[in-house]
């Protein structure tokens, strides 16, 4: 059996496309992992990505995650909520002034709680001043995200409101498969 994926691409091409969300709930810090941990970032992407069928990176090992996370201009931001992590937005510097939203999301018992716009506002202003911290990297002339059919209900719309533009949608078959939760056998809070 398959599925049909709809994969939407997104831009920013000024800092100024920005429209930022309301402020979060009290007790909801967005904090950057500035040490780069394998395990952490594992951990982040299955909690989040779960339950929507991120699978490209459950194959990864320890080697390879380490590796990219070392990357000059590769970022995690982590939203809090009382201490406990809620979600991230994984920043990539790429080639051509340009920096992808890698990955994005809430961990499922976070998500509905208003704090999605505020990290994707938060994640996307660090994108832009991605150069700032990174010496040798140019200035940030655009900022980039793709989302799917597979992803959070309001991930497209929350992309929307914070002043991306499409530029580019493609549809394909993919093999169904189920959602793999954070570990074999979870089951994502409702």
């Amino acid at each position: 059996m398959s599925i049909t994926v709809t994969t939407w691409s997104l831009e920013q091409t000024s800092p100024a496309d920005l429209r930022p969300a309301a402020r979060p709930p009290a007790g909801v810090r967005i904090v950057r992992a500035e040490v780069p941990s394998p395990e952490f970032s594992r951990f982040l992407y299955t909690a989040v990505g779960g339950d929507v069928r991120w699978t490209d990176r459950l194959p990864w090992p320890y080697a390879r995650w380490s590796e990219y996370l070392a990357r000059p201009g590769v970022e995690t931001w982590v939203a809090y909520e009382n201490g406990t992590p809620a979600g991230y937005i994984e920043l990539e510097a790429q080639e051509g002034a340009a920096v992808e939203i890698a990955y994005f999301g809430l961990i499922p018992a976070f998500r509905g709680r208003r704090i999605g716009g505020q990290l994707l506002s938060y994640g996307v202003a660090r994108a832009w001043d991605l150069s700032e911290r990174w010496p040798g990297t140019g200035p940030v002339e655009r900022v980039w995200v793709h989302t799917c059919s597979k992803d959070g209900e309001h991930a497209m719309d929350n992309y929307l409101r914070r002043g991306f533009r499409l530029f580019g949608t493609e549809t394909e078959e993919e093999p169904e498969a189920a959602a793999p939760g954070p570990w074999p056998g979870a089951h994502p809070a409702v």
